[in-house]
């Protein structure tokens, strides 16, 4: 039994190395042809047809995988034999299909970061359109029907229970933690400009580490209480 495996591990590796081969021999093939060629054009077909048939290229569940895989086919066609819209394909470095899985990962991460965004701008509206509704008249005399949900986002990123927030931050900047840039961006908001001022950091390194590490926690804390 323990033969029948190693041979059957073998003869898989055989064949994958062969279809590697295979894709290879055919990105040079393909690369002699003038871009605007119909042998260009069939080349990069059966490339196509082979990658997918591989079962090798990178899967995903998300909703947004068919968008980020045709902007992935959109660079292997771009930038293959020519360096069109970014570096070329190097197959001294990669296999072409390994080249275009981590395309293809880094369109996916974008757009996840683009969703993350929109969600924390949704929920940030709906906590200052709940927070604005409230009658500061009313709130005096009585309990409000609506909780204040400014002041209790505010007051869980002061207390930081867990020392989450407290232990988070920028690598390099210790003070420049998750709940420092959670309470500052709470209305009213400190500007990304004001801030880069005050703590010597770009706008876009203090923007990249709120987009990563702060607003998923901001995001669950809102979940965790009723308001997404």
């Amino acid at each position: 039994m323990k033969n029948t495996n190693q041979s059957t591990v073998l003869i898989n590796k055989t064949a994958m190395d062969e279809h590697e081969e295979l894709l290879r021999q055919l990105v040079i093939e393909t690369c002699r042809h003038k871009y605007t060629s119909s042998d260009r054009q069939r080349g990069l077909t059966r490339l196509v047809r082979l990658i997918i048939k591989s079962g090798k290229l990178w899967k995903d569940n998300a909703a947004y995988y068919e968008d980020a895989l045709q902007q992935t086919w959109m660079y292997f066609c771009r930038n293959l034999c020519e360096a069109t819209t970014a570096e070329k394909y190097n197959p001294n470095q990669s296999s072409v299909i390994t080249w275009l899985n981590a395309y293809l990962k880094r369109r996916l991460q974008d757009t996840r970061i683009q969703e993350q965004i929109k969600l924390a701008q949704t929920a940030t509206e709906k906590i200052l359109e709940t927070y604005e509704s409230i009658d500061p008249v009313e709130a005096l005399q009585g309990p409000a029907d609506i909780p204040p949900i400014l002041e209790m986002t505010k007051q869980w990123a002061k207390t930081d229970l867990d020392g989450e927030l407290q232990s988070i931050h920028i690598q390099g900047h210790s003070l420049v933690t998750c709940q420092v840039l959670i309470l500052k961006r709470l209305p009213p908001e400190t500007s990304w400009k004001t801030m880069s001022a005050e703590f010597n950091i770009s706008i876009s390194t203090l923007t990249s580490f709120y987009r990563r590490q702060c607003i998923p926690r901001l995001r669950k804390f809102g979940e965790s209480q009723g308001y997404m």
